[in-house]
């Protein structure tokens, strides 16, 4: 069974940074990895997505404040959170699409609390 495992959410403070990290529990070939995060009430978003030749694409409101990265090598996808603000709170998710393009295997992260105090 695979997992993602995620670490890094926390309490911070408006301005703040955190760093989110993700890694599968075994060793499988992701192809695109990906930050969602859903606040309280709100429907889940796409944050981030860095496919494996790391191609990225953002959330128009959040470019030039968070960046996705990936290590390969260690399968691994990072979200660096910089300048956070109040409505930056929500549970972050990592996604990652593994397998072959025809028959897809999609994977979620359990999830892992960011809050932003004002």
């Amino acid at each position: 069974q695979v997992q993602l495992v995620e670490s890094g959410g926390g309490l911070v403070q408006a301005g703040g940074s955190l760093r989110l990290s993700c890694a599968p529990s075994v060793s499988i070939f992701i192809n695109a990895m990906a930050w969602y995060r859903q606040a309280p009430g709100s429907q889940r978003e796409l944050v981030a997505r860095i496919t494996r030749d790391g191609t990225t694409n953002y959330l128009d409101s959040l470019k030039g404040r968070f960046t996705i990265s990936r290590d390969n090598a260690k399968n691994t996808v990072y979200l660096q959170m910089n300048s956070l603000k109040p409505e930056d709170t929500a549970v972050y998710y990592c996604h990652a699409v593994a397998g072959p393009p025809v028959a897809p295997s999609i994977y979620w992260g359990q999830g892992t609390q960011v809050t932003v105090s004002s």
